[in-house]
């Protein structure tokens, strides 16, 4: 269940490097839950086609990614902005400047 999700995931970054049809047919598999055989029905060809494309595909998405590395800089970016979050909780706590610090976490908020 892992992979599917990590596949998945990896759609969402890299699937505009995919062609259309590659897209759609990996939306079905993973996001949609059908099976191959209902995949190749719905884009008229093989089974064997179907199951083809998807281990083409999650292979590209794997290879994109230890290239780019831009779903490990995503989690890390958003290790960061809750460390900044946790960080701006203490100093609200201390600080008079409370408008100032609301300030500071909407712009992490909406910005990191």
């Amino acid at each position: 269940m892992e992979d599917r999700f990590r596949i998945s995931m990896l759609m969402d970054l890299y699937g505009t490097l995919l062609t259309e049809k590659q897209r759609d047919i990996l939306n079905l598999y993973y996001n949609d839950d059908l099976s191959l055989a209902e995949i190749a029905e719905n884009m008229d060809t093989s089974r064997q086609a179907v199951f083809d494309i998807i281990k083409r595909c999650d292979k590209l998405l794997l290879e994109y990614e230890s290239k780019l590395n831009l779903m490990d800089k995503e989690s890390r970016r958003e290790e960061s902005k809750n460390e900044l979050l946790r960080m701006l909780d203490g100093i609200s706590e201390a600080s008079a400047d409370q408008e100032k610090i609301s300030e500071i976490r909407s712009f992490v908020i909406e910005n990191l």
